[in-house]
């Protein structure tokens, strides 16, 4: 029998999972929004009974084999159950993160052209987005608060119809359709495929790898978009190797986040890099003293997702007990998957003042599963070893399409190779050093090294993000607790750096973002009233 991570399936995930005897029991931060009722604990037949109910809630909405099926709502696990549900009776889920826009929202739906929308009560109130599928499913609440047009049904319309026997697609059909976050504009809807997905990147990931696998007594925690494609992957991946636990964080906040942790203590985190930076000030005090034990287990840190940054990596890798703590660093996109990764460790985050903070070094591509080359910006030729360029990658997880944008995924595609958008160096060793999105590029240095910079050495700013602005001085917005800093300390801090426009500083809540936490950069131009010219070209975005 071919192993379980090479045969994992969406549709019949805790079907396949329960069938196998994995006895992992997942824990919630709080109860599901579709099944409040079944509290914050779920085994993998409590999860397949819920997943076997929302495929007949939908097959009795209307959806078939084929359909597009748009799901919308708040940030929590039960958008993978119900893409988990889509799939089973063949439709293609598109999970939508409700932190998107209104106007963007529309722009997705009118490319998806989906046969059932399926939102809560807060999304389906907006008419326009309701008249852009021919039925609406409400997970909440009656349809009396919905406008619009087209067929709106609640679940009490839809409860109780059993579900059509499991379909599973060919593994390169369409599976899943993702959005980009959007940093830069209106995000792409990408294609995925059980192969592309499942197959290259959670069966990849459900080999028991030496220090990244889950082992059966560990406890695995994730916070982060549930919309977002990593979450199908992660989900699956996890499930398959069988952890003790599975703990599910739904939002950012430490007040959610707490309980469930330091009850728990997980032994290995994912979360995007903004939710650890919301969670850094309640790790250590000043002092140094743990404030918290709910990481003193922790072998295993991931981040994916943004940048992080080493006062974030430093404060979670001292805020374990265990002697020799890793935490995983990967670079990729939604269209790829994980292209490089690299360890860090207290030893490798020990030097603080130093100009060239070590973040930015992604380490190699993985080996068998992707390669990597440096291009010109306007040429497209490969560059030296050591030169910045753009980078471009050759991968077989690489999505299928952009939905609606069939000419924008073909530009950016030459032979094998598909342009990230991002611009770095390959050193003559192989590793990668990121330097910027091409959009925010600098013509020297990189936003993103000194936005390194500029954290390590102001410990009162919890983020940093530089706009770069053709013919004047970058624009340093700086966010603060209490919307305030010292400006010895920042001239102190950039004495050796290039010369910056006066620093804004705001809190936390000022800074626009994507579902994954990402700084939407030119919405902060707008807010702040930057310049909206770059000294990048946007072109491969």
């Amino acid at each position: 029998m071919a192993p379980f991570s090479r045969r994992i399936e969406l549709g019949t995930l805790f079907e396949d999972v329960a069938e196998r005897g994995r006895a992992t029991t997942v824990h919630l931060s709080r109860p599901l929004d579709i099944a409040p009722g079944l509290g914050t604990a779920l085994d993998p037949p409590a999860a397949a009974r819920l997943v076997l109910d929302a495929a007949g809630w939908f097959a009795a909405a209307g959806a078939v084999p084929g359909d597009r099926v748009a799901i919308v709502k708040r940030n929590h696990w039960d958008l993978v159950l119900l893409c988990c549900a889509a799939s089973r009776i063949g439709a293609v889920p598109v999970p939508l993160s409700a932190h998107l826009d209104p106007d963007v929202l529309e722009i997705l739906l009118k490319r998806l052209d989906p046969a059932l929308l399926v939102a809560d009560s807060a999304r389906a109130a907006d008419g326009a987005l309701t008249c852009l599928a021919s039925r609406t499913l409400l997970l909440d609440g009656d349809t009396g608060g919905a406008g619009g047009g087209g067929t709106v049904l609640s679940l009490d319309d839809v409860r109780g119809h059993t579900a059509p026997a499991a379909r599973r697609p060919l593994v390169d059909d369409p599976l899943v359709i993702l959005h980009t976050s959007g940093t830069t504009g209106v995000p792409k809807l990408v294609v995925h495929s059980t192969h592309t997905l499942l197959r290259r990147l959670a069966g990849f990931e459900a080999h028991r790898w030496p220090v990244l696998a889950s082992r059966p007594g560990d406890v695995v925690a994730g916070a982060f978009s549930f919309a977002h494609g990593r979450a199908l992957a992660w989900t699956a991946s996890v499930m398959a190797l069988g952890p003790e636990k599975l703990l599910v964080v739904s939002g950012s906040g430490w007040d959610e986040a707490r309980p469930l942790l330091e009850r728990y203590r997980p032994t290995t985190v994912e979360a995007q890099p903004s939710t650890y930076v919301r969670w850094r000030p309640h790790v250590r005090a000043q002092d140094g003293l743990a404030r918290t034990g709910a990481f003193d287990r922790v072998r295993l840190y991931i981040s994916t997702f943004d940048a992080v940054h080493p006062p974030t990596v430093r404060t979670f890798l001292n805020a374990t007990r265990r002697p020799r703590p890793i935490w995983l660093q990967g670079w990729g996109q939604s269209e790829t998957g994980p292209l490089t990764f690299r360890f860090l460790t207290r030893r490798a985050l020990r030097a603080e003042r130093e100009r060239h903070p070590t973040t930015r070094d992604l380490g190699r591509p993985v080996p068998g599963r992707s390669r990597l080359r440096v291009v010109d910006r306007d040429t497209l030729r490969p560059v030296p070893r050591g030169t910045p360029g753009l980078l471009v990658c050759a991968t077989k997880a690489l999505c299928l399409d952009y939905v609606g944008e069939p000419q924008r995924y073909r530009r950016k595609l030459a032979g094998k190779w598909f342009v990230t958008g991002d611009v770095g160096v390959l050193t003559r060793g192989g590793r990668l050093l990121l330097l910027d999105r091409e959009a925010d590029v600098l013509p020297e240095g990189s936003c993103v090294e000194l936005e390194d910079v500029l954290e390590d050495r102001l410990p009162g700013v919890a983020e940093c993000v530089v706009l770069g602005v053709p013919g004047g001085r970058c624009v340093p917005v700086l966010v603060t607790e209490d919307g305030r800093l010292d400006p010895a300390l920042w001239r102190e801090a950039t004495a050796d750096l290039p010369e910056f426009a006066d620093p804004v500083v705001v809190p936390w809540d000022r800074i626009p973002r994507t579902g994954t936490g990402k700084v939407r950069r030119a919405a902060l131009r707008e807010r702040l009233g930057v310049t909206p010219e770059t000294y990048g070209t946007g072109k491969w975005t």
